[in-house]
């Protein structure tokens, strides 16, 4: 396995557990303070969406 499909792996589960945290946050209770956290979790999964889109060109050899 390469190092950046272990890295695109990591990625992904860190989407996935933001998004899963925004969920079972605003599911337990809607207080301002696990709204705000809520918020901020699916911020951060945004940016880790598009930090995973800049990988697409990585790990492939340059055009000759």
């Amino acid at each position: 396995m390469k190092l950046i499909t272990a890295h695109r792996i990591l990625i992904g589960a860190g989407i996935a557990f933001f998004v899963f945290y925004a969920a079972v946050l605003l599911a337990r209770d809607r207080t301002t303070a696990s709204v705000a956290q809520a918020i901020v979790a699916l911020a951060v999964a945004g940016g880790l969406v598009l930090y995973y889109r800049t990988l697409k060109g990585w790990g492939q050899r340059p055009p000759s």
